[in-house]
């Protein structure tokens, strides 16, 4: 069946780096669309970065931009989340998703994704990230 499992979350200190990892299983990844969703208890789940899977053009949050690189292996269907500079309000639960042919852009996706998390076919349970000294 469809599948995402993430990992690599955990605590770290303000100004330190975690990488996530997702494996992706039961689907044809490479014609997938991927993105890094998160949220924090209390506040609303942001898209934090898409990647197209035709054009590779990719989506940053504007929270996350110029801090965050997102990145995926087709060969052996991996998306990375590489978080530098981390801040406490990026403590929050990531998941990983996947979408196909619904959002014409990666923005749409991300956006779109974190309204309604249902209209993404494939979502990971997550993993806690948190930042704290």
């Amino acid at each position: 069946q469809v599948q995402l499992v993430e990992s690599g979350g955990g605590l770290v200190q303000p100004g330190g780096s975690l990488r996530l990892s997702c494996s992706a299983s039961g689907f044809t990844f490479d014609s997938y669309a991927i993105g890094w969703f998160r949220q924090a208890p209390g506040k609303e789940r942001e898209g934090v970065t898409c990647f197209s899977d035709t054009d590779g053009d990719i989506y940053y949050a504007d929270s996350v931009k110029d801090r965050f690189t997102i990145s995926r292996d087709n060969a052996n269907n991996m998306v990375y989340l590489q978080m530098n500079s981390l801040k406490p309000e990026d403590t929050a639960v990531y998941h990983c998703a996947a979408s196909k042919g619904l959002f014409s852009t990666v923005s749409d996706m991300c956006i779109g994704g974190a309204v309604g998390s249902q209209l993404l076919d494939a979502w990971g349970q997550g993993t806690l990230v948190t930042v704290s000294s």
